[in-house]
């Protein structure tokens, strides 16, 4: 366990940082965002895994991790455990799958395929990408489609650029009813304040129960447990709200620059609450994480000369990272949670603690960062923010 919770915890940290450097960008400041950073990191782990020298360490050190088979390791106790259906258990619905689409021509090398399919599970197809270019995208979105229950019904769109070799897709499905939920009849429409000052009248869901909140320097932090039944694992929901109607970013960096701040900052006790509203919301996101991941520091494997090689059998014809895509989708109401994230690769080739005695309000009235984490390891599944319940 104690190899899981450091391997967690450089991967929490990770996700912090692809967080803040997206959220930042000018483009998302002022849009409602949703990633999976887990299941993003799923792909890298195994793009990692089937390069070597300069490139397979880039990644190593991006993901926090000393080796591939520690990767690979981490990988195998996640799908096998911590990510296996909670349903059976009276806990969340859950699907992780892996996929992994070859061009027929192509050969893949044994000791990839071994290691995909044992460590992390994936299903391994081969498929005419050149004469038969709609039909393995069809193939490839009906998958996502499935895995996702049918939240996610295209992460490709037709016709496969011929140049495609190889196909990576991770897909993340997750729908847990609140642990106490909430009455439709107590939802009702509040102003919920936007960063350009202006306001717009949204549902906001309430409940005079004791709730996990903390009140922290500058933030608030709200935790609603999903229902577990008798299963050990517990996943929640996060919802870090600034004091500051403008102060999302602000937060969303202190986050990202402490290691420890999840360790320190959240709420592990029910408190009576005064005034407690929060908004139902609903999002769709796409993102191409190509860009990102290269001002981050992740270069090599999008270069022809440094790219993929412990894959396929490509003679005389290098095999590199073309893009990297993410769709994702959440629904938060008075029954709890639904998310969906698809994670796709495409592969070309040549040829801190508080707590107060008197009530606490919590009114997440204005912009604030949530997230979906499983609370025995601490694992990340989904993290978003809402700047405006009402833009889809």
């Amino acid at each position: 366990m104690n190899f899981l919770r450091k391997s967690v915890g450089n991967l929490t940290q990770n996700s912090m940082t692809i967080t803040k450097h997206l959220l930042s960008k000018p483009e998302f400041k002022e849009k409602n965002a949703l990633i999976s950073p887990l299941s993003l990191q799923t792909v890298l782990s195994i793009i990692a895994a089937g390069t070597e020298g300069p490139t397979q360490r880039q990644l190593l050190s991006f993901l926090g991790s000393e080796s591939i088979t520690n990767l690979n390791t981490l990988s195998s106790q996640l799908v096998s455990s911590l990510l296996r259906d909670a349903s059976p258990f009276g806990g969340p619905s859950l699907t992780f799958a892996n996929s992994i689409w070859v061009e027929k021509s192509l050969s893949i090398y044994p000791s990839f395929k071994q290691m995909v399919t044992t460590d992390y599970m994936a299903s391994l197809e081969s498929h005419d990408f050149i004469n038969e270019a709609d039909e393995a995208a069809k193939k490839v979105n009906l998958w996502a489609e499935k895995q996702t229950k049918g939240l996610i019904r295209q992460v490709i769109s037709p016709p496969i650029d011929s140049l495609t070799r190889l196909m990576f897709a991770n897909a993340l499905y997750f729908k847990g009813a609140w642990d106490q939920p909430f009455h439709p009849s107590k939802t009702k429409q509040y102003d919920f304040y936007l960063l350009n000052d202006s306001s717009v009248k949204v549902p906001f869901m309430t409940s005079n129960k004791n709730q996990f909140v903390g009140a922290f320097d500058g933030f608030k932090v709200l935790r609603l447990p999903y229902e577990r039944g008798v299963d050990q694992r517990q996943f929640s929901m996060y919802l870090f709200l600034p004091d500051a109607k403008d102060g999302l970013l602000t937060l969303i960096e202190k986050m990202a620059s402490d290691s420890e701040f999840l360790e320190h900052n959240l709420p592990n006790e029910r408190v009576e609450v005064g005034d407690f509203r929060i908004p139902k919301f609903e999002i769709s996101f796409g993102l191409e994480a190509s860009d990102a991941l290269k001002e981050l520091g992740v270069v090599l494997p999008f270069c022809p000369s440094a790219g993929v090689t412990k894959m396929v059998d490509t003679p005389n014809s290098p095999t590199w990272v073309s893009d990297i895509l993410q769709k994702s989708f959440i629904k938060v109401n008075e029954e709890g949670t639904e998310a969906a994230a698809v994670t796709f690769s495409r592969f070309f080739g040549c040829a801190r603690r508080s707590s107060k005695p008197v009530p606490i309000d919590f009114v997440a009235d204005h912009p604030f960062l949530f997230m979906i984490r499983e609370d025995l390891s601490g694992t990340i599944l989904f993290v978003g923010q809402v700047v405006d319940p009402l833009a889809r």
